[in-house]
């Protein structure tokens, strides 16, 4: 049953104790993923911001995270979500200013809490001063500073854009530019010296304003193949990530350096770190980011693109504790993220979504390593239906509609249970995607007060997470009978099993020792078994 709960109010007034993880701090840290658009408006214009971010550190703390990556923060055109950027070393307006920032990483800093920035290094925004003046001049330096191609009737090669078309585009003066993304994202040239040089002054300009480290967009890419070569084939997503249909686009061998280049710099600022988003079909590949002197983590997508099975899954955590396990890093699990559509809704969807979800955050919570967490996946939120005609991700304009886009995991996060959701102050504008009529229901108020809660399970699972060290930082064995997957998690003489039954029907299984957490809400134990329903976890303690 659930423990009594103080009151949020109390709670979330109040600094977390110093973490009991082991140095390094990110090794085992659970992030919290904010996506600053939607999170909390501080100043009424309908759109998430700094300030508004700011106020609601408290309830981080209160949650029990370790450190928050903000989504792209920047001045930006507003083609992709902020990941079309203009000026890398400035705060968008609609977001507030430098200065916010560095109250912002100072108040955490005072609560217990890391700040992590995204970091843009692919592409820039078509109104970047150098993209301008390379369209201004073919003759310039910063024409060189991106993949320009002769006018010509067919583009250079057969690349196609992730978000729809081809990958190449004409300039007024008939001209092709590379974009791998939208129209408005031409990629850059990493062959340029100029462009790795810009970069590293960016780098040192966020963490001299005390950052602990930076998400880093589209990791695998920046070098392109140097002759433009034909892809293998069209693109076409695989079930993991981007495979050998994408070899002359990503993961070129040169990219290596880049890290090792900023993983130097990290080196001179104590306790910061770089992860990678490295979209790719071979974990092998992934966990090479990961190298002792490249980035300190690399995403493992592998479980935030598996069905609601225990092959899956326990195929999906083996892989990535062997892959990672070669070169002595950490796996960076994710469940859910800016990109994917909710949890929930992925596993299927109303009560049966939802207790799929639950079982699936005790997995990812007990699992070896760091776990990242959407801003809104601790309160069960599922995928939102956003009109078309409210619609702002490129995906949906550049497919034609036929493919519906990431605003349904983007929708601004619920509060409290009033009409705006308490996203803004009252009397704001609207909010800058509307608020689903059934979002109340999940608001953060709602859940404070009711112990058997989604909010409540993350905030039990995280204050055992930093009592028990077989929970994150452990290692781990992974077993699986039928439907029923197993993961012995061992630290410091102590082990703790996570069990998940996603199967359809009651399971027993053998307890050695005491029930830390469930994910449903009643699991009968008597005679040395528990019984496990169906989509539920457990943690067992052995004694």
């Amino acid at each position: 049953m659930p423990a009594r709960l103080v009151t949020a109010r109390s709670a979330m007034e109040q600094p977390r104790p110093a973490s009991q993880s082991p140095s390094p701090w990110w090794r085992s840290a659970v992030v919290y993923q904010v996506y600053l658009r939607s999170f909390a408006d501080g100043n009424g214009d309908g759109i998430g911001d700094l300030t508004g971010l700011r106020a609601r550190l408290p309830y981080l703390t209160w949650l029990g995270v370790d450190a928050l990556w903000i989504n792209p923060h920047y001045p930006s055109g507003g083609a992709d979500g902020g990941y079309d950027v203009i000026d890398y070393r400035a705060v968008d307006p609609d977001y507030g200013d430098v200065a916010d920032l560095e109250a912002l990483v100072a108040d955490a800093r005072r609560l217990g809490l890391r700040v992590l920035l995204d970091v843009v290094p692919n592409h820039t925004s078509d109104q970047h001063p150098w993209f301008r003046a390379a369209l201004a001049d073919p003759d310039s330096p910063e024409a060189m500073r991106y993949h320009f191609a002769p006018p010509s009737e067919e583009p250079p090669n057969n690349w196609q854009s992730l978000f729809g078309g081809p990958a190449w585009s004409r300039t007024p003066d008939g001209r092709w530019y590379l974009h791998l993304f939208a129209p408005e994202q031409p990629d850059l040239n990493w062959r340029d010296p100029a462009v790795a040089a810009d970069f590293e002054k960016t780098l040192r300009f966020w963490l001299d304003r005390g950052v602990s480290g930076f998400r880093v967009d589209v990791a695998y890419g920046l070098f392109k193949d140097a002759g433009l070569r034909d892809n293998p084939g069209a693109y076409s997503p695989t079930l993991f990530g981007h495979g050998p249909e994408q070899a002359m686009t990503w993961n070129q061998p040169e990219v290596h350096d880049v890290w090792r280049r900023w993983r130097s710099i990290c080196d001179e600022y104590p306790d910061t770190m770089l992860v990678g988003e490295v979209c790719l079909a071979d974990l092998e590949q992934v966990a090479l980011y990961s190298r002792p002197d490249e980035m300190h983590q690399s995403f493992s997508f592998r479980l935030l693109k598996s069905p609601w099975s225990a092959e899956a899954f326990a195929d999906g955590v083996r892989t990535a504790l062997d892959a990672f396990g070669r070169v002595q890093a950490p796996v960076s699990w994710v469940l859910g993220n800016h990109d994917k559509d909710r949890l929930v809704t992925r596993f299927g969807g109303g009560a049966v979504g939802a207790a799929r979800a639950r079982a699936a955050a005790l997995l990812l919570l007990a699992l070896p390593g760091s776990a990242y967490v959407y801003a809104g996946d601790e309160l069960g939120l599922p995928q939102a239906e956003v009109p078309d005609e409210a619609k702002r991700d490129p995906i949906f304009f550049r497919s034609a509609g036929a493919r519906a886009g990431r605003d349904g995991c983007r929708v601004p996060m619920p509060w409290n249970a009033s009409a705006g959701v308490g996203f803004s102050p009252r009397g704001a504008a609207e909010p800058w995607l509307p608020i689903p009529a059934g979002w109340p229901r999940s608001a953060v108020s709602r859940q404070t007060r009711d112990g058997g809660s989604m909010l409540h399970l993350y905030r039990r699972a995280l204050a055992l997470r930093a009592e028990h060290p077989a929970l994150g930082s452990g290692a781990a064995t992974v077993s699986r009978r039928g439907d029923v997957l197993t993961v012995r998690c061992t630290g410091e003489g102590r082990t703790v099993r996570c069990v998940v039954n996603m199967g359809s029907g009651t399971v027993l299984v053998r307890s050695r020792g005491t029930v830390l957490l469930a994910s449903a809400e009643h699991v009968p134990s008597s005679g040395g078994s528990v019984a496990l329903p169906p989509d539920s976890a457990v943690w067992l303690a052995e004694d």
